[in-house]
């Protein structure tokens, strides 16, 4: 007796298809074509997901040290000041200190120059 895979497979491959929609070429009509560029495509996915982190976290760094060196301060004195003065501030939200409320970021930066000074 054969196996007639009928409805699971069909379902299988629609799924697939369906998931490579707006694909160029043969990638989004085709099975095998489609499959290999889905699994691709779900795996560039995981890398981005955690490439975003990464990138992020930069562009946070990038902002701090512009605005601390308006301050007569670089990246790595501003934060190794900041740790020795206790100031617990993530760099997402010093990032965000240094765009919206330079005064604030300011008083931080003298803030961090008064416990490296110490």
């Amino acid at each position: 007796m054969r196996v007639k895979g009928s409805t699971p497979t069909r379902n299988r491959r629609k799924k697939v298809l369906k998931l490579a929609k707006g694909y160029f070429g043969s990638k989004h009509l085709l099975y095998r074509t489609a499959n290999e560029q889905v699994m691709h495509s779900l795996k560039y996915s995981y890398i981005g997901r955690k490439q975003t982190k990464r990138d992020m976290r930069k562009l946070w760094i990038a902002r701090i040290n512009a605005a601390a060196r308006m301050n007569d301060l670089s990246y790595s004195k501003l934060m190794h000041g900041l740790k020795v003065a206790n100031v617990n501030v993530n760099r997402k939200m010093l990032s965000e200190i240094a765009i919206h409320d330079p005064k604030a970021f300011t008083d931080l930066c003298e803030t961090a120059k008064k416990a490296l000074a110490a």
